[in-house]
């Protein structure tokens, strides 16, 4: 199967106008000297809508069929800090709907910053209404209170759509990654390997997924930014089942691909562990690019540790997915004050 084959194949799934073009593949020189190796970025950062961010490929699809069902109003929940809700307030703003922003206490111990600038500043200026979660890790907990809400919703005359966290529901927001998978292919096409963050599932299960139908077998690297490999393993496989049953294709195609690596996880998710600074100053000083703390910047401190195991080599072509996310840096401004003034 071509690219243009996968895109076909997508055509089917009502797709909101969310997305400003195609994104831009840049060479990273500097850091391609530094490190021998020929690294390139897929500057998902550059999506549009509000900050940009992959957020916006997957929206593409749930507001698409969010509009097919006469939806007025969109719920979703994602961490106080989540690139998400975030630009799922950009969306619903963009296309004359309501959003109501559910957000779940993921990072203990945060301040006040944390909970009032970067994402949810932003969100509050988008117009969007927020409600809080008080638990960080209970998926079907925090969907189940979405529903709840929009019953009462729906008793006030309104038609609400409900965007899942759980893994247990059709995962239409990879739908946005098998597209952009098949993007990058029209743009470079003889890479030796691609890293990208694995947090929910949907951009790492959907961006290898799109390289495996259009015929594409270079590893893909998931560098796990919320849970150890093991668990995030059992999720991606689950994303990749869930997907090829909506898009009927064999899943034994793209199973076999899946890699993690969680050697950037710690201190956790949320957290800025030594690596991730690393990473991020890294990134800013020698290519004048920023990172986020919580996905990019792990991102980017997998690649610089599959490296040093020699699990990527000296000379390979690399692709580094950046999917944004850099309105977080404003809300982690303490800790990183901490970090630079060591």
């Amino acid at each position: 199967m071509t690219a243009a084959a996968v895109d076909a194949r997508l055509a089917p799934f009502p797709r909101a106008p969310l997305m400003t073009g195609t994104t831009p593949v840049e060479r990273l020189d500097r850091l391609s000297d530094l490190l021998d190796i020929d690294l390139w970025m897929k500057r998902d950062d550059l999506t549009g809508l509000s900050f940009g961010g992959n957020k916006t490929r997957q929206l593409e699809f749930y507001f698409g069929d969010a509009l097919a069902q006469g939806a007025d109003t969109v719920l979703i929940t994602g961490a106080v800090q989540s690139n998400f809700v975030r630009a799922a307030a950009a969306a619903a703003a963009r296309l004359g709907m309501r959003a109501i922003l559910q957000l779940e206490e993921r990072v203990p111990g945060m301040g006040d910053l944390y909970h009032s600038s970067g994402n949810v500043l932003l969100a509050r200026i988008l117009g969007a209404e927020h409600i809080r979660f008080p638990v960080g890790e209970d998926e079907s907990g925090a969907d189940a209170a979405l529903h709840r809400r929009a019953e009462a919703l729906r008793a006030e005359g309104r038609k609400p759509y409900v965007i899942h966290l759980g893994s247990d529901h059709s995962p239409l927001g990879a739908l946005g990654y098998v597209a952009g998978g098949a993007e990058l292919l029209g743009q470079i096409d003889d890479f030796d390997a691609a890293v990208v963050p694995s947090g929910s599932g949907s951009t790492h299960a959907g961006f290898l997924t799109g390289l495996r139908l259009a015929g594409y077998a270079a590893p893909v690297y998931g560098i796990c930014v919320r849970r150890d490999a093991d668990q995030q393993h059992r999720r991606i496989e689950t994303v990749v089942t869930r997907l090829a049953s909506l898009m009927e294709f064999d899943p034994a195609r793209v199973l076999g691909g899946i890699s993690l690596w969680d050697g950037a996880l710690a201190p956790g998710y949320g957290r800025i562990g030594e690596t991730t600074q690393e990473a991020l100053t890294l990134m800013a000083r020698s290519e004048g690019v920023f990172l986020d703390p919580v996905y990019t910047a792990k991102t980017f401190a997998g690649l610089l540790g599959l490296l040093r195991q020699g699990v990527i080599a000296k000379g390979q072509k690399v692709v580094l997915l950046h999917t944004g996310g850099q309105a977080a840096l404003f809300a982690y401004q303490q800790e990183l004050d901490a970090l630079l003034n060591r």
